[in-house]
């Protein structure tokens, strides 16, 4: 009886650990996941561009090529244009100071401004030397990175000027499940680094203002103590004996 007394124990010890465990899980624990619901979203700031950004610029006019010393240089391979960001003779590098120099205008500030201001900037300050002039923006090296305790790490390069935390952790393949949901952003931003802590496994990063993500942002999801247990010998060799001990309590009892 002692013996069967015993295993029970484990067995319920065991089972309140998986519990307890369980419960950091899931996401958006306090979201209604029972019934429809929305909310306005209010968090959403158009992006901006910063020093060391690659702006990719085409100019169209009534004479072609007059805009065409504007434009980019871009190489072709087999019909297809290569626009890698690590080729340098693409796009305009925003300097340190946050200038670009374009020819007639020379430098000009962009730092500090979204795309669509930039465009209707550079369209107004190009219209007389250019007639009927249109101008097209689009920041070339946008990328996120995501490492840690994720399925595939890794830099990801965002074709658009909009990503979610959510879906740069999807592009990484999602946490594991070893993971600790609270992750930790690094932006740059003006001369400054931030750490910024966001608990995933609640609904309020709906409404955070860094759920949507910039240029260069850094996610580290941080692995929980039992991804390091589970690769400890020492933490591994006290669950077979008491995996061990357990069986050998319910043969006895038996």
């Amino acid at each position: 009886m002692k013996l069967y007394a015993f295993a029970l124990i484990l067995t319920f010890i065991s089972c309140l650990c998986s519990c307890n465990s369980y419960k950091h899980i899931p996401y958006y624990q306090n979201l209604d996941k029972s019934r429809n619901s929305s909310q306005p979203i209010i968090n959403y700031t158009p992006l901006t561009i910063q020093p060391a950004d690659i702006l990719g610029i085409n100019v169209s006019s009534s004479n072609p090529e007059a805009s065409a010393v504007f434009n980019y240089n871009l190489t072709t391979v087999n019909g297809t244009s290569n626009i890698n960001p690590n080729n340098p003779v693409v796009g305009y590098l925003v300097n340190t100071t946050g200038e670009i120099t374009l020819p007639l205008l020379g430098k000009v500030k962009v730092s500090g401004s979204t795309i669509s201001e930039l465009e209707v900037k550079l369209q107004k300050e190009l219209s007389p030397y250019l007639k009927s002039c249109i101008v097209n923006l689009r920041l070339i090296n946008f990328k996120v990175s995501v490492l840690g305790d994720v399925e595939h790490p890794g830099v990801f390069q965002i074709q658009n000027e909009r990503i979610t935390l959510n879906e740069a952790i999807s592009l990484a393949g999602d946490l594991n499940i070893t993971a600790l949901r609270k992750v930790l952003l690094i932006r740059e931003k003006d001369g400054q680094r931030e750490f910024i802590p966001i608990d995933l496994t609640s609904k309020s990063i709906f409404d955070s203002p860094y759920y949507y993500l910039k240029s260069n942002d850094v996610i580290y999801v941080q692995p929980s103590k039992n991804k390091f247990a589970s690769v400890d010998n020492n933490y591994r060799t006290f669950s077979l004996i008491l995996s061990a001990l357990s069986i050998i309590a319910i043969v006895l009892t038996r």
